[in-house]
């Protein structure tokens, strides 16, 4: 017996997502028009030197204020680096991270020193300098931007041949929605909190679609399977039986990624933080599109073409 009926609601579904995506694109129009790019890239693509160093508080009165991004800005418009990214980092804001051009060891040493002596003592323990070469940088967001590529044909062409051409279609609209989300996120707190992806966030994206695909798969097999051996007289009743019979295992599945996720995006410090709210946001969005955008297109579609409920050629 149908318990929930998705297809009845379908409108509300495409609306949420419309404004949902309709937001990441505006959030990614904005962020190329103020940064030169749509998400803001880390030293990983662009490539340069990040130095990150925080105040040392054992030393007195040292630590008395919380630092801002303008007297930091001002040292390193001294030293001729007034285009560099700055960011205060930490809760008592007692920590700078820094990413300019390429700076070489005595540079680097140069504007430590110019630091320490107009903002304030540094503990030597906690400075990390990372330095990425633009080449380098280059390959890294193209080797990553192919490989989501290359997933992206490789889901259509097993959902080709596993199910038909209009099921692989949807799926890679859900997809798109899913990673569009994702990423119109982290534009928004690019904007806001100066955050920057890494190589970690491709990462990311790349489980997002493996993870999406599998829920998509599940709930487009049992439609498959509904209509070679239901009585089902439309195709809305056929859908509405298939999302109702996985509905319980999407969410379990959903759950059960998402609660070692939030222990790592509270505990698993600064390098997964970032990652794991990826993660987080993407699995939201493909359970969402899996459950209410893919199901719901593909029965819009078939209504469309004035499909009936013929046995389904399967494709194995």
């Amino acid at each position: 017996m149908i318990k929930f009926s998705v297809v009845k609601w379908e409108k509300l579904w495409w609306t949420i997502s419309a404004i949902l995506c309709l937001g990441s694109i505006a959030a990614m129009v904005i962020s190329y028009s103020s940064i030169g790019s749509v998400i803001r890239p880390s030293l990983d693509f662009v490539g340069g030197t990040r130095l990150q160093i925080e105040l040392d508080c054992t030393v007195p009165n040292n630590c008395d204020r919380a630092l801002t991004a303008n007297e930091v800005r001002e040292v390193l418009e001294a030293e001729n680096l007034g285009n560099s990214s700055i960011q205060i980092v930490g809760q008592e804001k007692q920590g700078i991270s820094i990413r300019t051009k390429t700076l070489d060891v005595e540079e680097r040493t140069q504007l430590q020193n110019a630091l320490q002596d107009n903002v304030g003592v540094f503990k030597a323990e906690s400075t990390q300098i990372d330095t990425v070469g633009p080449t380098i940088g280059k390959e890294l967001f193209v080797s990553g931007i192919l490989a989501l590529l290359v997933s992206f044909v490789g889901t259509v062409i097993y959902l080709s041949f596993r199910f038909q051409t209009d099921y692989a279609i949807f799926a890679i609209v859900a997809l798109f929605h899913d990673i569009l989300i994702t990423s119109g996120v982290f534009a928004i707190l690019g904007l806001v909190m100066g955050l920057e992806v890494d190589t970690l966030f491709l990462v990311a994206l790349l489980t997002i679609i493996g993870y999406s695909v599998n829920d998509t798969v599940v709930i487009y097999d049992r439609i498959r399977e509904i209509s070679k051996t239901s009585n089902a007289d439309s195709m809305n009743e056929i859908i509405d039986i298939a999302v109702n019979q996985t509905l319980t295992r999407s969410i379990n599945t959903s759950v059960t990624t998402l609660l070692p996720l939030v222990a790592i995006f509270l505990f698993g410090g600064e390098t997964l933080k970032y990652f794991a709210l990826a993660l987080i946001i993407g699995i939201f969005a493909g359970s969402y599109s899996s459950i209410f955008v893919a199901s719901t297109l593909l029965g819009w579609w078939r209504k469309k073409t004035n499909w009936e409920n013929p046995v389904i050629v399967e494709n194995n």
